[in-house]
């Protein structure tokens, strides 16, 4: 079991956490823990809400990778986060770590 990823930044619309590697980002068919259940989870108990917690996501990394995720805390940021991804407005940089 993974503990509540490390946030780096949290606003009123977006929280930006710390994907460890081997942790999905998003659920899948495995049933498996994932990023947003983390933070989902993160959310109703710093805020005390009852019932479901929105957070959006807007972009993945896949399983095996660890990098920041940006997730949004409402429907209006999740669009706009969406809509400076899809216009290529939203910097992204990778670095790769190999062995052998």
């Amino acid at each position: 079991m993974f503990e509540t990823p490390r946030i780096l930044f949290e606003d009123n619309h977006l929280i930006v956490a710390v994907k460890p590697p081997n942790l999905l980002t998003q659920g899948d068919a495995t049933g498996d823990t994932c990023l947003l259940d983390h933070m989902k989870q993160y959310l109703k108990t710093k805020y005390q809400k009852p019932g479901e917690v929105y957070l959006g996501c807007v972009h993945r990394l896949d399983r095996p990778v660890g990098g920041l995720v940006a997730l949004a805390k409402t429907s209006k940021a999740a669009a706009r986060l969406s809509e400076q991804l899809r216009a290529h407005a939203m910097q992204r940089e990778y670095l790769a770590v190999v062995n052998g």
